[in-house]
């Protein structure tokens, strides 16, 4: 459902929210082997994740990529907007460009129900509530 970089995303996020309290300024070399993904791809990731004022950014020595306390009330939903658009959650489940409701495709109906539900969850869930279960040891941005 979501592309390998729009995880990339929710989980650097996450990560950078973890860093609120100590208003600590994160490197892209460092949220890159936080979160156990490529640096390059970090990189436009976030550059994406500024401009989209999912996080912010300072350049220089002691610069890095941050979030405020307002950015921890993002909806999920915002991150996937801006990474993978919100075609993601009227997609066809086998990728059928004329997938209908009229002409569905073989799995149309059960898909759509996931899809339906997925997309709540994102509508729902914050920032700051998915770095909360990681704090509190009930997930885990890593393997």
């Amino acid at each position: 459902m979501l592309s390998l970089t729009c995880k990339a995303s929710i989980k650097a996020v996450v990560y950078l929210v973890s860093k609120l309290e100590t208003n600590e300024m994160v490197s892209i070399k460092d949220v890159a082997k936080e979160i156990d993904e490529n640096e390059h791809t970090v990189g436009k990731l976030l550059q994406k994740l500024v401009k989209g004022n999912i996080i912010k950014s300072n350049k220089g020595p002691k610069g890095g990529f941050y979030v405020t306390p307002e950015q921890t009330q993002i909806k999920i939903v915002e991150i996937i907007k801006i990474i993978d658009g919100e075609e993601v959650f009227t997609r066809c489940g086998l990728g059928l460009r004329n997938c209908s409701e009229t002409r569905p495709c073989p799995i149309h109906t059960d898909y759509k129900v996931v899809r339906d539900l997925f997309k709540n969850l994102c509508n729902e869930k914050k920032v700051y509530e998915l770095y909360e279960n990681v704090n509190n040891g009930m997930a885990y941005l890593t393997v």
